[in-house]
């Protein structure tokens, strides 16, 4: 949520290179009080939406008994619709692949550590002992996993160790997580400038198409091939945002938009079924995922400049707790709203939304504002 949706969408220091010819290496000149992207801010909270929309009216399975009923007969205007929310992680993913070489750029390895863990790890910690202690109560009857599993999961690792998840939404942070370790191998660890990061997104391209070709699961694991193309993107977008004029960066743009629409076809498109929940058209997802590269390539070419509200900053902040606990305490919340309570379906779907708004807003205050910063000095280098 991915930034990641969880990615700071300030620029952080963003350096500005001095010096691309060739056989001169790049001056470095720090580019104070760099101007907050708050566009992306709210891109970033319209994409969160965009899932918990999925997740609420969009698709059956658990969702279905807090109802009491298919999602598709409380919203039968608007399940349709609702079902290509999933592509907000599609969306996410490029607006991370932005923010991640934003914040990356020109930062030193440990200090770009300490910045995604202080961010990254307060919520998602919070989430995960909340999840759990409302899980156990009586009158909730979702099952909880095991305490050993719940353990495991403050890992962030409980995925390639095969071990049930306590947030459904977690799989995308275990893609972040690789992304993450990739750029920092390849463009942070170096040092990032432009030649090197126009190699990482051509390179890391070239090996998930190998990667695919050649279907070997240790591949698959580290390139993902399958997302690799929406945080490329992004990549690609924030050397536009350094440089408009710059024909390797829309080369890279419009290569992963073509890789990125594909994938999304591949897994999210079957023919009409009446035993599949909703029928998503090949031409709706294309549609939603080029929605996502425009957005942000909107930002990037500062269109969207004039949209400075200091509001859009809070709907950012929230972004990431409420991506967390949308998914599973929404269940518990639909129910108390709409069975026990009586709350019409679109009145319980606002309600729901509301209420993980809130508990986003408390997270953020109470526990990131306090833990984040403590976080990222204990794990940043000495001054």
């Amino acid at each position: 949520m991915t930034a990641s949706a969880s990615a700071s969408t300030s620029a952080e220091a963003p350096l500005a290179p001095v010096g691309d010819a060739v056989g001169v290496p790049p001056r470095i000149i720090p580019r104070a009080h760099a101007p907050r992207l708050r566009a992306l801010d709210g891109l970033r909270l319209i994409a969160a939406l965009m899932v918990a929309a999925y997740h609420y009216g969009g698709r059956d399975g658990e969702v279905a008994q807090a109802w009491g009923s298919s999602a598709r007969h409380q919203f039968p205007l608007l399940h349709s619709y609702f079902a290509y929310g999933c592509l907000g992680v599609q969306v996410f993913f490029v607006i991370s692949g932005f923010v991640i070489c934003m914040s990356g750029w020109g930062r030193p390895l440990r200090s770009f550590f300490a910045s995604r863990a202080s961010r990254l790890l307060p919520a998602y910690w919070a989430a995960i002992i909340i999840v759990m202690a409302v899980f156990a109560l009586p009158v909730v009857a979702y099952k909880t996993v095991s305490p050993s599993d719940a353990l495991v999961n403050l890992t962030m690792l409980q995925q390639p160790l095969g071990v049930d998840r306590v947030l459904g939404v977690c799989w995308t942070l275990w893609a972040e997580v690789r992304f993450y370790a990739l750029f920092a191998l390849c463009v942070v660890l170096p040092g990032a400038n432009r030649q090197r990061v126009i190699l990482f997104c051509a390179g890391w391209t070239l090996a998930a198409a190998i990667a695919q070709a050649a279907n070997e699961p240790l591949l698959n694991i580290v390139l993902m091939p399958e997302y690799a193309a929406y945080f490329i993107g992004g990549v690609g977008l924030y050397l536009i945002h350094r440089n408009r004029r710059d024909a390797y960066a829309w080369g890279i743009v419009g290569v992963s938009w073509l890789i990125g629409q594909h994938y999304a076809v591949v897994k999210l498109w079957h023919a009409p079924n009446p035993d599949f929940f909703s029928y998503r058209t090949s031409y709706g997802i294309i549609l939603v995922v080029t929605f996502g590269y425009l957005a942000v390539a909107a930002i990037a070419l500062g269109w969207l400049n004039w949209a400075n509200w200091r509001w859009l900053s809070v709907a950012g902040a929230l972004t990431y707790p409420f991506y967390l606990v949308h998914e599973h305490l929404g269940w518990v919340a639909i129910k108390a709203y709409h069975q026990t309570l009586g709350i019409p379906s679109y009145g319980t779907f606002l309600a729901t939304v509301a209420t993980m708004l809130l508990l986003a807003w408390l997270l953020n205050r109470y526990v990131e504002n306090r833990l984040t910063p403590k976080i990222r000095s204990a794990l940043s280098p000495p001054r």
